[in-house]
């Protein structure tokens, strides 16, 4: 009886480590995460791909061919206006 009692506290110690571990990934990760929510309104790239994406709903059209942008802050914004343009 003892040796199944090791056993599982084993298998309980090694399952309390991964879900340790897990939350300390999952914590350090979040950082990058928070650009999704960034305010892009009055960004001049978000406006642009707003009208775009609207021109595009209404054309039924889709933008796989639409601008790239070197800056990545210019992209996330054009994308961003994009969406809410196509979406509406």
């Amino acid at each position: 009886m003892r040796l199944n009692t090791r056993r599982y506290i084993g298998v309980f110690v090694i399952a309390t480590g991964i879900g340790i571990t897990g939350g300390i990934a999952q914590a350090a990760g979040a950082p990058f995460f928070q650009d999704h929510n960034q305010d892009y309104s009055k960004n001049k790239r978000y406006q642009q791909g707003m009208h775009e994406g609207q021109v595009d709903q209404a054309h039924k059209l889709d933008h796989s061919k639409k601008r790239h942008f070197k800056k990545d802050d210019d992209q996330k914004a054009y994308e961003a206006g994009y969406q809410k343009g196509h979406d509406h």
